[in-house]
């Protein structure tokens, strides 16, 4: 977190200086490390395991928040007598299908309820998919159409308030854990018992009624098969232990950039619309009240999709949009299947995809295999790049990799690039979303250079034209009747970011929203992503909001704007206890004021401001009526956190520790060596190392520095970053570098079945080897920023990875992969194919190392 987020990291070190525990987990001893209490040197791609030996740890030893548990957890729910655990599987659950590489969620569910289908399951066969070994692709896209309140459990299970059943969810969690052990821990992740045990010791004691336990994690988390399953383990963990809802608790999710948390709100994600309303399904989805039937639990705040999706309508289309015609659902595109990245980039291989858009991306440099990006480029009829600078992706055809070997040739490539120079965010006005869900607002403050303009400005004056051209044809009809007007001023007509806010924030028949409850699904309100809705409450921008410290309370409500409602903790209401007293006056946050007959407190509550705790639902009621006075986990459909969830994941309702698809050994708890569920591309150019090859016998993991800004293109250009960071390089251990006769700052190339790189040695005690399996694994670390534009230039890390994929959202495993490393600089020219090539034939022949 200091490398990657320095000024987010400025509060740790506050809360250092105030007596908070540090404990930095990372297979790199970094700048966090240093100023760290404790820092656990793992294996990249083993932090289920870690995870899981501290839910053991708790369960084990009764450690759990056992009252925050039976109130507000789904721990006393009786599951099927169907339901079979990777324990009674070896590393399966119930239900999986080897062909599809699917599961039938039936038997996961609670006993007597039925749930929604789990994400990849019973959809319509649909072409274009891609196989590997003959086995099915994971369907797409279905992860996320349960909007942000997950799958609808149907009916009230059956619960054991002892926790003493054998089905009931605590039981099957303690035995799906008890196999994670410390000293599995340690001979899965490297991590010597002594320490696992320390650490254990710290996250227990501090949590419970008096204290609470953080947990920051970013990429190094989610870059997995199972990274969806990593976040899921620590929900778990922090659930037990009541860390969840309450102040100084949570798993805060930190952002790469500025406004990664924007993007994924008002989305840049194939599968999402505004406000994680699911996009529809074109084989399923025929009718606005079908696909909202489909895809909203009928209890729980998700419970008014329709009035959320009902408003977003209205803001797209406007006075086109009726109850008569549906609200216009019809002119909503529709997925087809996967459309995600990586799936795209093969279409554009296979001449299906003709043109691309690349707005602040550089994929050529930052996607994971950067030759099958460029080869999906070269491909293309047109591509369109906005950026800062002239990034990789822009000059591939003249100086990509692949023109040196010559496996392309410029002469060849027929894609014709438009370079659109884009303004800075100091050069346009608009809002950034960081990891708290804060909307902050920034002011232009110079005008942008020359021809740089503005995304808004790009894309709005792009449908302008669009607009005009088309003639009267009923297909062009969606685009024809959208509300697309929008103020214009100074010399390049650029549209003001205030007036989009305005859209994004919605109105009704009295003028600006100032909440999302306040939403209809008759077409009486408009809202372009119903949980921005208040942040122009009265019509005043409250993004730009800065009160200072010294003049509010601890919780700042009044510096800039929190989705939804300016509620700085979601599930809030988890930190009073069921009949609405704080858990403790050191913790208080909201309780409830019988005398006012309301939740009182210093943040916004996150629960019906005006609903006692002792309010019961009556029968048949939908929505949040549904939800009773101590059900706090108000976005699900029964009001609970899941510690296991029986819908929603395409991986297994629990977290179950598999290797990384490449990994040096065996996995220790199942036969099932990897994810059975994971995403493969089958392509000659995404090719993949074998699993305990001894060919590729060493983990390597990419990471970022704080001189360089993701792949480079902000950074690489600018003198001063690239004189502090002048070289790529990798970071080896003196035990390695002596094995392979590395020497620090000589040469060194490393190989995957991909390509081979090279880098500078970086010889240094920062990356231990670690006694894992009964083995020595040396782990490889790799910066990822550089590529050969720029002022600093070098050898592309991520041109190292495969396309492999978590199932649930389709992110590449980029922080757990096998290499070799040997001394000396990469072949040059056609040599280097050649020399991969033979690395690979090598693999294929080769047996699998021991453990």
């Amino acid at each position: 977190m200091a490398e990657c987020h320095p000024v987010g990291f400025q509060w740790v070190m506050e809360a250092k200086a105030r007596g908070a525990k540090i404990i930095h987990v990372d297979p790199r001893f970094t700048r966090t490390s240093a100023v760290s209490h404790v820092h656990a040197a793992l294996r990249a791609g083993t932090d289920i395991a870690f995870l899981g030996g501290l839910i053991n740890h708790v369960l084990r030893n009764g450690l759990d928040f056992r009252e925050y548990v039976l109130a507000y957890t789904n721990a006393a729910a009786i599951l099927t007598e169907e339901f079979a655990d990777t324990e009674d599987l070896d590393g399966l659950f119930s239900g999986y299908d080897p062909e599809k590489r699917q599961y039938d969620i039936s038997t996961w569910a609670y006993e007597d309820a039925d749930a929604t289908p789990a994400a990849g399951s019973g959809e319509p066969e649909q072409s274009g998919e891609h196989h590997h070994g003959g086995e099915r692709h994971q369907r797409a896209a279905r992860g996320e159409s349960y909007g942000s309140g997950g799958a609808s459990v149907h009916a009230k299970p059956k619960t054991d308030e002892t926790l003493q059943h054998p089905r009931c969810v605590y039981q099957v969690l303690k035995r799906h854990f008890a196999r994670y052990t410390p000293e599995a821990v340690a001979d899965i992740c490297g991590l010597p018992v002594e320490q696992f045990a320390e650490i254990a010791e710290a996250v227990t004691a501090n949590s419970g009624r008096e204290r609470t336990t953080a947990w920051v994690y970013s990429v190094g988390w989610t870059h997995h098969t199972v990274g969806a399953q990593y976040i899921r383990t620590a929900s778990i963990l922090q659930t037990l232990l009541g860390n969840i809802g309450r102040p100084g608790g949570g798993i805060l999710a930190l952002r790469g950039h500025a406004s990664i948390q924007g993007s994924t709100d008002i989305p840049t994600l194939f599968n999402l619309l505004p406000g994680y309303i699911p996009m529809p399904h074109a084989h399923e989805h025929f009718d606005l009240d079908g696909f909202v039937a489909a895809d909203a639990g009928k209890t729980g705040f998700w419970g008014n999709m329709r009035a959320y999706t009902v408003s977003l309508l209205k803001a797209y289309w406007g006075e086109s949009a009726q109850p008569g015609n549906d609200f216009r659902f019809d002119y909503l595109p529709r997925l087809t299947g996967d459309h995600g990245t990586y799936a795209t980039v093969q279409q554009q291989i296979e001449g299906e995809c003709k043109g691309y858009f690349l707005v602040g991306e550089n994929p050529a440099v930052g996607s994971a295999n950067g030759k099958f990006q460029r080869l999906g480029l070269a491909n293309l009829d047109w591509l369109v790049v906005r950026d800062l600078q002239l990034i990789e992706s822009a000059t591939f055809w003249k100086n990509g990799q692949e023109i040196e070997t010559g496996e392309l040739a410029t002469t060849e490539i027929g894609t014709e690039v438009f370079f659109l120079p884009a303004a800075a965010h100091t050069e346009k006005d608009g809002s950034f979303t960081n990891t708290q869900r804060l909307l902050q607002w920034h002011h232009k403050a110079v005008e942008p250079p020359g021809e740089a303009r503005s995304d808004l400005w790009f894309y709005y004056h792009l449908g302008r034209l669009i607009r005009e051209r088309i003639g009267d044809d009923p297909r062009d009809a969606p685009l024809r009747d959208l509300t697309w007007s929008y103020p214009t001023a100074g010399p390049t007509a650029d549209p003001s970011a205030e007036s989009v806010l305005a859209e994004i924030n919605g109105h009704g028949p009295d003028g600006p929203l100032a909440a999302y409850t306040e939403l209809k699904d008759d077409g009486s309100t408009t809202c372009g992503c119903w949980i921005y809705c208040g942040v122009r409450a009265d019509g005043h921008n409250h993004a730009a909001d800065r009160k200072p410290g010294s003049e509010q309370d601890w919780v700042a409500g009044g510096w800039a704007w929190a989705w939804p409602a300016n509620r700085r903790i979601l599930y809030n209401r988890a930190s009073a206890d069921p009949d609405g007293k704080a858990w403790s006056e050191r913790k208080k946050l909201i309780t409830w004021d019988a005398g006012q007959g309301r939740w009182v407190g210093p943040d916004v509550p996150d629960f019906e401001v005006t609903k006692p705790p002792d309010y019961v639902p009556p029968e048949g009621a939908k929505a949040q009526a549904a939800l009773g006075g101590a059900d706090a986990f108000i976005m699900q459909t029964d009001g609970k956190a899941w510690l296991f969830a029986p819908a929603g994941l395409a991986d297994g309702p629990l977290p179950a520790h598999y290797e990384p698809f490449e990994s040096p050994v065996g996995n220790a708890l199942y036969s099932q060596q990897e994810s059975p569920t994971r995403q493969t591309l089958d392509s000659p150019h995404n090719r993949y190392n074998p699993a305990r090859s001894k060919a590729y016998p060493y983990v390597f993991t990419t990471y970022r520095l704080t001189e360089h800004h993701t792949a480079g293109g902000m950074s690489r250009t600018l003198p001063y970053l690239a004189e502090l960071q002048p070289e790529f390089f990798c970071e080896v251990s003196p035990a390695l570098a002596a094995e392979r006769g590395l020497e620090h700052l000589g040469w060194a190339t490393i190989v995957s079945a991909r390509t081979a790189i090279e880098a500078r040695v970086l010889v240094t005690d920062r990356i231990k080897p670690l006694k894992v399996r009964g083995r020595t694994i040396h782990q490889v670390g790799l910066p990822y920023h550089w590529g050969p534009n720029g002022l600093s230039r070098g050898d592309a890390a991520n041109d190292l990875l495969s396309v492999v994929m978590d199932p649930n959202v389709h992110i590449q495993e980029a922080k757990a992969a096998t290499c070799d490393i040997r001394p000396g600089r990469r072949p040059r020219g056609p040599a280097l194919p050649v020399h991969v090539e033979e690395y690979r034939s090598r693999a294929e022949e080769g047996e699998p190392t021991d453990g």
